[in-house]
């Protein structure tokens, strides 16, 4: 899972083997922020484990630079190598179990500490916006099983901060259950499923006030 901490929260990946949260130092963060690193990284969080070659097929990218920027998401133990598989030619990659904040409280108070958080917060979004917004253009290609057991639903409530910290920490319960019960099931019904859940105060003031 991941969080984003310090006003904006999001994504988490915890399992029953390790619930702690890592929190980012300033190098993984500055090693994260870049695109096709973001995007690795949320290939092996949702999918598992991959190879270069693998990863350059689903991105586009050439295997030399998909191999170069795993090595650099690496070296700050940000993914690693799976052990016992693969070969000196084809290595295989995996995202370590467990929650990722994607912020740290003490990069906060700079405005370099801010700007690499923002950085990895506004592609790792925008990876995730990406992804629905493909279900939404062509899900009606998929059965009526999987389109009937999805849900895309907005609503808004007048609540207090501390109302709306612990709805939030409800859903985040509900999620969490959810993937440390399922995180490893498998069969030829099974399929990665996106968990999103969004609880924001609107401005104080309507847009046109």
């Amino acid at each position: 899972m991941f969080a984003f901490r310090a006003l904006q929260r999001y994504l988490c990946i915890m399992t029953e083997q390790d619930p702690r949260e890592r929190v980012l130092d300033a190098g993984a963060l500055r090693a994260l922020a870049h695109p096709l690193r973001v995007r690795l990284f949320d290939l092996l969080s949702q999918y598992g484990a991959q190879t270069a070659s693998g990863l350059a097929a689903l991105t586009g990218e050439s295997t030399g630079a998909t191999s170069y920027h795993l090595r650099t998401l690496a070296r700050h133990d940000l993914i690693r190598e799976v052990e016992g598989r693969g070969t000196a030619r084809e290595r295989w990659w995996e995202r370590p179990v467990g929650a990722v904040a994607l912020s740290n409280p003490e990069l906060v108070e700079t405005p370099a500490g801010r700007a690499v958080q923002e950085a990895v917060a506004s592609e790792t979004l925008t990876l995730r916006q990406e992804q629905l917004m493909r279900f939404v253009r062509d899900g009606w290609e998929e059965t009526a099983e999987w389109r009937e057991a999805t849900l895309i639903s907005t609503a808004s409530a007048r609540l207090t901060a501390a109302q709306m910290a612990e709805l939030s920490a409800r859903l985040q319960a509900v999620i969490n259950e959810t993937v440390a019960q399922y995180r490893h099931q498998t069969g030829d019904d099974v399929r990665v499923v996106s968990m999103r859940a969004d609880v924001f105060p609107l401005p104080a003031r309507g847009a046109s006030s």
